[in-house]
């Protein structure tokens, strides 16, 4: 199972590269991000094993490592379960990504020709597809897919890390927003098309700064008015 482009997965110092761990804890943390793990879910090592053909040494190192990143946590007569969703780290991320990411579509806009644009267009009309069969893991792949198009032009280095490591960090925090606030990703979709319609007519940067830090925003506004019943 693989992550999206921007996951970028470390290894540790007690984890060797390559090693039965690393990939356990690979593996483990795609189910994770991806949701097929979801908040609560008890994570049994024996079963874990067996699906990867290992024993149970290099699963239980691997959700160690899980735990102390804080995607894991155990509970007394439960064992390792998938931690919940911290509404103030994933307040602090949107937050934050809302505002380089902002300012990096800002400066990738001058940068992004119509091939970009049919490019992000045809994304946002896969995304606008399966609304009616609404599969979240797949929207938000979709999503990070069309946010990539308007960002990754961005001339500023510095800036363009600050949006990856932003991106990452989500993914560490939830399987997917859409997942928790399924109504607003059929407004995602219709802002994705304003978003490109801005750059079509050659906006100023500080309008398609604002319209980008509005949309990410929007979705922080909607998760966090349904966090009582999915946090931790």
């Amino acid at each position: 199972m693989a992550f999206g482009p921007s996951v970028v997965v470390q290894t540790s110092g007690d984890i060797k590269p390559g090693s039965k761990s690393e990939q356990a804890y690979i593996s483990i943390k795609a189910r994770i991000v991806e949701g097929t793990f979801s908040p609560g879910y008890r994570l049994v090592l024996a079963k874990i094993a067996e699906d990867l053909g290992f024993s149970v040494v290099p699963v239980r190192e691997a959700i160690r490592r899980l735990e102390a990143e804080g995607l894991v946590k155990f509970e007394r007569n439960v064992g390792a379960t998938v931690s919940g969703i911290d509404p103030t780290e994933y307040l602090y991320t949107m937050q934050t990504l809302s505002i380089v990411e902002g300012a990096a579509t800002a400066l990738s806009a001058p940068l992004i020709d119509s091939a970009a644009v049919a490019r992000a267009r045809a994304v946002n009309t896969e995304m606008r597809d399966c609304l009616d069969h609404f599969d979240p893991a797949r929207f938000t792949r979709l999503n990070q897919d069309f946010h990539s198009v308007l960002f990754e032009h961005c001339p500023n280095p510095h800036i363009l890390d600050l949006v990856h490591r932003g991106w990452n960090r989500l993914a560490t925090l939830r399987s997917s927003t859409f997942r928790f606030v399924p109504g607003r990703a059929r407004e995602s979709v219709s802002e994705h098309e304003d978003l490109l319609q801005l750059i079509e007519s050659d906006a100023d940067a500080d309008t398609i700064e604002r319209a980008a830090r509005r949309h990410r925003s929007a979705t922080l506004d909607a998760y966090l008015a349904q966090a009582p019943a999915t946090t931790q």
